[in-house]
């Protein structure tokens, strides 16, 4: 690939990625936001995270089914359950990494 096609790849991920973020701020800026519509958008970033993260918890790979069964899944409710009772991020990630080692030796 010459010069130009990755320097107008560049840009052009550039454009893709800066004018969806460019265009609700400046049509909202300026504008009174109802306040059930700013109480929705509290609601948003949960909403994402939970798209980005359920599905390789929750659905298997080889049949694209739901299986509360899978490792990932089982690992991931106690470690929850210990990043909701510490608030520690950092000893979160590491009962998570040494739960999810023990499922791939015992299951």
């Amino acid at each position: 690939m010459s010069f130009e096609v990755y320097l107008l790849t560049v840009i052009g991920m550039g454009l893709v990625t800066y004018i969806p973020r460019w265009l609700p701020l400046i049509w909202l800026s300026g504008r009174d936001i109802k306040p059930l519509f700013v109480r929705w958008l509290k609601f948003v970033p949960a909403g994402i995270l939970s798209a980005l993260v359920l599905p390789p918890l929750l659905v298997n790979p080889a049949t694209h089914e739901i299986c509360l069964w899978r490792p990932e899944f089982l690992v991931a409710l106690p470690t929850l359950a210990f990043g909701w009772w510490s608030r520690s991020l950092g000893g979160t990630v590491i009962v998570g990494m040494l739960l999810f080692f023990l499922a791939g030796k015992l299951l």
